[in-house]
């Protein structure tokens, strides 16, 4: 854990290279060729018709719940992502929520680097993802605060301006897990198991959560970087209130990599490695990124479901059979986290490394 006790170089806001004027990024956020955002994959973009599931239809009928349940399953395994509409969550809120988190990255510079976070924990404000020395970096700027267990928030790591800001994420964190807890019970119930199975898995009432906002400024050379490099998302679920007005998010399916556009007031669940991992590869983690734009600046909120942090976690006994024997290693979420803590983001080698051999 010594090498995340600080940055290994002084961290340089994204915003501030942004504003500065210049027509040229540093070399530091300038990716290899092979990772640049292309325009590659616009061909399919009417061609595959990225899952939008109306949760309402969980409440209204045997059938209609059924249906929805599939339709949820489905996108489990062949997406690892989906939207949700009729979620139950209120448009004010996320409108609110979204807003004031914009007025946090327009507040001046100085007032932001006081909650300038360091690599131990991520909590605050920050622009780098692990602490290799002279890593390339992503074109993004982001401010990270813990939600559960109770014992793990400290409002004073959450800003206190715009005024009402930590009301309202706090409000927003309440929406979010009792929104995962929703899910949660339906993926259970879509893998064959009890409705409290994955809620228990990952460790019941100390399940873990966190909030990360992601802030993108303009970039004057975004065919060069990304605003953040692909991924997949370590915890269990992840519930995406993304810009519906700046497109920014792409999702790996096969070999091309899809711009997702989001439905208005929708929210984006993204399946974590988790749930790969548990599910025995029945639901699979989607792989991830994001790409940035000269003409306009995009935020969004990832809400993140977690495992308990000290609890092993491998395959299901329930979903190993002599025909599909359990596929990964157990390993407890802080040793798993780790690997991200200090490498940043890197496709999905993480999860594919605890394989059993």
């Amino acid at each position: 854990m010594d090498c995340l006790q600080d940055w290994p170089e002084p961290v340089v806001p994204v915003q501030s290279l942004s504003e500065s004027g210049a027509t040229a990024i540093p070399g530091r956020y300038i990716k290899p060729p092979s990772e640049r955002p292309s325009s590659a994959s616009a061909a399919f973009q009417n061609i595959l018709a990225i899952p939008v599931v109306d949760l309402g239809r969980l409440s209204e009928g045997a059938p209609e719940c059924r249906a929805t349940m599939r339709a949820i399953s489905d996108a489990c395994r062949d997406w690892g992502f989906f939207q949700v509409v009729n979620h139950g969550v209120s448009h004010e809120l996320m409108e609110r929520i979204r807003e004031l988190w914009r007025g946090f990255f327009h507040l001046p510079m100085e007032a932001k680097k006081s909650y300038a976070n360091s690599p131990r924990t991520y909590e605050g404000y920050g622009s780098r993802l692990g602490v290799q020395k002279e890593a390339i970096l992503d074109w993004g700027d982001y401010y990270f605060l813990q939600y559960l267990p109770p014992s793990a928030k400290d409002h004073d790591k959450w800003p206190s301006l715009p005024t009402l800001i930590r009301d309202t994420t706090e409000e927003y964190g309440s929406e979010m897990a009792k929104l995962c807890g929703i899910l949660m019970k339906v993926l259970s119930v879509s893998l064959g198991l009890d409705v409290e199975f994955l809620h228990k898995a990952f460790g019941g009432d100390d399940v873990g959560a966190c909030l990360r906002v992601n802030y993108y400024p303009k970039c004057p050379q975004p065919d060069l970087t990304l605003g953040i490099s692909a991924h997949s998302d370590p915890g269990v679920l992840t519930v995406l209130l993304a810009d519906d007005q700046v497109k920014g998010l792409q999702v790996r399916k096969g070999d091309a990599w899809i711009t997702v556009h989001p439905v208005p007031h929708a929210f984006i669940i993204i399946i974590g490695d988790q749930i790969q991992v548990v599910s025995n590869a029945t639901y699979k983690s989607v792989e991830h990124r994001a790409v940035v734009n000269a003409a306009e600046e995009r935020l969004s909120l990832a809400f993140f479901c977690n495992p308990k942090s000290d609890l092993p976690l491998g395959p299901a006994r329930e979903l190993v059979t002599p025909n599909r024997p359990p596929l990964y290693q157990p390993m407890t979420y802080n040793e798993y986290r780790l690997y991200v803590r200090k490498n940043g983001p890197r496709g999905k080698t993480q999860v594919e490394s605890l394989k059993a051999m």
